[in-house]
């Protein structure tokens, strides 16, 4: 049996766990130490570190605090890891914690940063995800069902001083191009949870450690849907013992995580296995992470593609922009499950937290780029393809997300 190396009590607040963090900094002590070639597993919050409630209530999407998050488990050390090697991180297999067979998924309020289509949806909404097995069901959006891909949404390595000051200035960089855009995220020492690091070493950390929240070069929050069990990681090594960080983990996940508070999140566990490729940074010019998929996914073979264009809703031209073009892609599957009798939020839910793939079909044709979105039909029951006798109403219209007022 592999040992669970860093535990969770989901009864007590995460800032009480000094294996666990929620910034990234080379100071932050290792939680732990493995050997190559061990096997461990490590068990995690969700990423809210509890915060978000199984109830039919959105405030609490709406008030998290956003400079809180992510709760990750670790950092592991890896003995004889040094710079410039690479850790290879083989995910054998993962799950929700017994006690926490339930998941969520919500959209921020535009006044607590929003998301990808806050001006669509500005208010906090929420949906629960009861957990049976392999598959996933809530009682927030009626008329589906799939099996998940359960993932780690951010996992990585620490950075030594060089990359985080770099991250650091060139963020700042360009949050100074416009101040109030909400560009990115600088480092917030008030909240900062830094492990085991206490005292006038931890004020002087968290003054400068990195926010989790975008990926950068030793990985990160780069939500994957298909990074599952089966999966190897290949991640460059920063500091010595490379300082092996995991949570944010997803019970299922549209490609794109376009609901941003997105996904299935849940709390749960990572059984993985490390080994080491010396000097595999410089061996294969790797300065991202690479990654094998999972040869397991869930066997969804029948979709309904939609295509979407640089060409934003009130009309506007944008040149090869792929940002508009799947923005466009994910309402007009929106507007076309509205007419089954969803409402927008579910239409909008359901995208974010299913199987559903997005691809960038084209960036050569000049002014349009093309993205596309990939809906699986076998999720819903009932039949949503389109034919001549139009879309029936299966969905009971007084069935709805949560939602809350902005204060």
């Amino acid at each position: 049996m592999a040992e669970t190396l860093v535990k969770v009590d989901l009864s007590q607040p995460a800032t009480t766990n000094e294996k666990v963090h929620n910034r990234w900094h080379p100071d932050i002590p290792m939680a732990c130490w493995v050997n190559p070639g061990d096997d461990f597993i490590l068990e995690t919050y969700d990423w809210t570190g509890g915060f978000i409630k199984n109830n039919d209530s959105a405030d609490d999407v709406r008030d998290v605090d956003l400079t809180t998050v992510h709760y990750l488990s670790g950092p592991v050390g890896v003995k004889g890891a040094e710079p410039g090697d690479l850790l290879v991180v083989e995910l054998l297999d993962i799950g929700a914690k017994q006690e926490s067979q339930w998941g969520f998924n919500g959209f921020f309020s535009q006044k607590n940063g929003g998301g990808f289509l806050t001006d669509h949806f500005p208010l906090a909404q929420k949906s629960i995800w009861d957990f049976e097995g392999m598959f996933t069901k809530s009682r927030h959006i009626p008329g589906v069902r799939y099996a998940g891909l359960i993932h780690p949404g951010l996992i990585g390595t620490l950075p030594d001083p060089k990359m985080l000051e770099n991250w650091n200035t060139r963020e700042q960089k360009l949050i100074d191009t416009n101040p109030t855009g909400n560009l990115a995220n600088p480092p917030f020492a008030g909240t900062a949870h830094m492990g085991s690091l206490k005292g006038e070493a931890r004020d002087k950390a968290a003054a400068t450690g990195a926010r989790t929240v975008p990926p950068r070069e030793h990985g990160g929050n780069c939500d994957i849907k298909d990074l599952s069990r089966g999966s190897k990681v290949f991640f460059p090594v920063y500091v010595d013992g490379a300082g092996l960080s995991v949570g944010d983990l997803h019970f299922s996940q549209g490609d794109g995580e376009i609901t941003f508070c997105g996904a299935i999140e849940m709390a749960g566990w990572v059984h993985m296995k490390v080994q080491i490729i010396k000097g595999g940074m410089a061996m294969y010019g790797i300065k991202n992470p690479i990654f094998k998929p999972s040869i397991i996914a869930p066997a969804y073979n029948d979709y309904v593609i939609f295509e979407g264009i640089s060409v934003d809703e009130s009309g506007k031209q944008y040149y090869l922009d792929v940002n508009v073009a799947y923005k466009q892609a994910c309402l007009n599957a929106i507007e076309y499950l509205k007419k089954f009798g969803y409402s927008g939020a579910q239409a909008y839910s359901i995208l974010g937290t299913a199987p559903v793939q997005g691809h960038i079909s084209g960036v050569v044709d000049v002014p349009n780029a093309c993205a596309t979105l990939w809906l699986p039909t076998q999720i819903f029951d009932f039949d949503i393809n389109p034919n001549a006798s139009g879309p029936i109403k299966h969905i009971d219209g007084s069935i709805d997300m949560p939602i809350s007022q902005d204060k």
